[in-house]
């Protein structure tokens, strides 16, 4: 089921954001920084997922969504994208069951046709066998990128109305050049979750890099120098300090949110 868009609804401000998405950035300039091949610095980075996971699950956060390979990656030498699927296959292998004890559901999106079938098969068992799981959602976004989602959620939303038409049911009645967020929406790689409330990008950069370009349209925005291979509980809960000191107004004024609360 969709989840209807903040542009649409006011969502509740918890004081600890019920999403987090982050891309995580700076492994190999860590490496770099230590005269280590910048593979080091990707394995050292595995490590900071596997801490991150588990202090999002401790302070309560509900979903989290890393940027682990965007659709622009493949743009990298060869070497290091054979590096990157290969620890995406090890990763699998070695932390699923740790994440499937601690009932944590994984979902992986993106253009996963680019994948090797090995690895698309591990995914897909890897979902399966989560699917169930309700104590948080980690998302992986591999070959992953903004607008091929926007891009892919319209193809399906079409799709889904000349479906509806061939069936001849109520869908078809609709104005066929009339759409609506919310139907979209539903379409998107992530519909099953909630917008991010807090967006966090390690490493110095301050872009969005195409990501997660629908949902973030009311997420707060958090940039840290912090490469993500020293990006741990600590670092997260700056992030949600900052997070907490923010007023999030939907479009409203201070004085609303003051008369919301009394």
């Amino acid at each position: 089921m969709a989840h209807t868009s903040s542009t649409q609804a006011l969502p509740a401000s918890p004081t600890v954001p019920r999403h987090v998405a982050i891309i995580m950035d700076g492994n190999g300039r860590w490496a770099t920084s230590r005269f280590l091949p910048r593979v080091a610095g990707h394995g050292k980075g595995v490590e900071a997922v596997r801490a991150v996971v588990e202090a999002c699950a401790v302070r309560g956060v509900e979903y989290l969504t890393l940027f682990a390979f965007s659709s622009e990656n493949w743009r990298r030498p060869a070497d290091e994208v054979s590096l990157l699927m290969r620890l995406f296959m090890v990763a699998l292998e070695r932390e699923v069951g740790k994440m499937h004890a601690n009932s944590i559901r994984l979902k992986v999106v993106g253009d996963l046709s680019r994948f090797d079938t090995k690895l698309q098969a591990m995914i897909d068992n890897a979902e399966r066998k989560t699917a169930g799981n309700t104590a948080m959602t980690v998302t992986v976004c591999a070959n992953y990128g903004g607008r091929w989602d926007v891009m892919q959620a319209v193809q399906k939303m079409l799709a889904a109305r000349r479906a509806a038409g061939a069936a001849g049911t109520a869908a078809a009645e609709q104005d066929p050049d009339v759409f609506s967020e919310d139907e979209l929406a539903q379409h998107l790689a992530m519909a099953y979750a909630p917008e991010p409330d807090l967006f966090i990008r390690t490493g110095g950069e301050q872009r969005i890099s195409n990501f997660l370009l629908w949902q973030l349209a009311y997420s707060e925005l958090y940039f840290t120098d912090t490469y993500w291979p020293d990006f741990g509980a600590e670092e997260l809960d700056k992030a949600i300090a900052s997070y907490q000191q923010r007023e999030r107004r939907f479009g409203r004024t201070s004085a609303q949110l003051l008369e919301q609360a009394s």
